[in-house]
């Protein structure tokens, strides 16, 4: 039946050629120079068609016989019907592989911002201004506009409205932990563990982001009295070689089986070190001590392009929101410029763990170990601060 089907539109289109070249013959110059004309867009127009099928643009014409005989030619040709199949299967195709770029593109993003959360490379409109001290008192945080510009900095790909960051909601949500009942109440854990520091020493974990994550559980444990799990699974290391496409994917299954082996634990932190340019220092004086800065970090599941990402569903993301925004009003009250805006952008970076669940950009590669474990005293207080009280 398909047979018999490409051999009637291979007749039907030699019958219309011997038709067209027999009506060239006998029309007038002027009709002739017109229908060559049409003709010729139209091969142009189905040509781009076949090559670029997501570019193609239907322009919309009066119709005379002239384009209506053409269109019959071009209807009448498999090279048309193979463009149809073409596309229909290329829609296809295109669905799983955007589904991959996100996950890959979620994987590779988070750590390329500089000092003010912008993104490395990415012209911004207005440079951020440092201020030593802000006002945050609940009147000046229920405005929307002063909330966003002293604490925020929404990635250009996403987007965010009064509904999303509500001050009064978020920082009346109860963050504190239950630390009178046994078993782990942190997990911390790094989905990038290969990041180093300016003074690192190379296959010394301990002058890496995992051993400022073992600095980080022994200041909780010891000196806060809040059981920590440090978790060092390696997720972005593929055959021996850096690989961070699918650090995301290839951590998530395990820290669920952890959450579930470890029912007690009610914060997650995913413990980083930020990428920036080599001549950003990001560096604040605490106590007489320099110190690395940190930013907290939440991915909201929804681009400005195409909305909510539901294949990356987070039911937390208003709990995510509420944690880092505690976290980030404490730290300007005790430690003014120790955190840097609280970056958003449209991805989930795992974060529908759980309700109290971080990602934190801490220093970067032009930090020391010493800047490093520095921030992290601070960080701990903070931590405290918010989940004990």
């Amino acid at each position: 039946m398909q047979r018999n089907k490409e051999i009637s539109l291979v007749l039907t289109g030699i019958i219309l050629s011997v038709l067209i070249i027999y009506g060239i013959w006998n029309l007038e110059p002027q009709a002739a120079y017109e229908f060559e004309r049409i003709l010729q867009k139209g091969v142009i127009k189905e040509a781009g068609k076949f090559i670029f099928p997501g570019l193609s643009y239907e322009e919309y014409e009066k119709e005379d016989f002239y384009h209506w005989l053409s269109e019959k030619v071009f209807v009448s040709s498999p090279l048309e019907q193979y463009v149809e199949d073409t596309v229909e299967m290329d829609t296809d195709a295109e669905d799983e592989e955007t589904f991959r770029l996100i996950l890959r593109q979620q994987a590779m993003d988070e750590n390329e911002v500089d000092e003010d959360g912008n993104v490395v490379g990415e012209v911004q409109p207005t440079a951020e201004v440092s201020v030593p001290t802000i006002d945050t008192s609940i009147e000046k945080l229920r405005n929307y506009e002063y909330l966003v510009g002293n604490f925020y900095t929404v990635d250009s790909s996403t987007m965010v409205d009064e509904s999303l960051l509500n001050a009064d909601t978020l920082l009346n949500e109860d963050m504190k932990i239950d630390n009178t009942t046994g078993g782990e109440k942190i997990l911390i854990y790094h989905t990038h563990s290969q990041e180093m520091f300016a003074d690192s020493i190379e296959g010394d974990v301990d002058t890496s982001i995992v051993g400022v994550g073992r600095y980080l559980t022994k200041l909780l444990e010891e000196k806060y009295g809040i059981k920590t799990l440090h978790h060092e699974g390696v997720y972005d290391l593929v055959d021996g070689v850096l690989d961070r496409s699918m650090a995301y994917d290839l951590a998530e299954p395990e820290i669920t089986q952890i959450l579930a082996d470890h029912p007690t634990i009610e914060v997650v932190i995913d413990l980083h070190r930020d990428g920036v340019a080599d001549d950003t220092h990001l560096v604040t004086e605490v106590n007489g001590k320099q110190t690395a800065q940190i930013m907290f970090f939440n991915g909201l599941s929804r681009t400005r392009a195409n909305g909510e990402i539901d294949y990356l569903p987070n039911p937390y993301i208003q709990d995510n929101l509420a944690f880092s925004l505690q976290l980030q009003i404490a730290a300007a009250r005790k430690y003014p410029g120790f955190t840097r805006h609280i970056y958003l952008r449209g991805y989930r970076y795992n974060m529908h763990l759980a309700p109290r669940t971080l990602l934190i950009e801490a220093g970067a590669q032009t930090n020391t170990v010493e800047e490093m474990k520095n921030g992290m005293e601070v960080l701990a207080d903070i931590l405290n601060e918010v989940l004990i009280g």
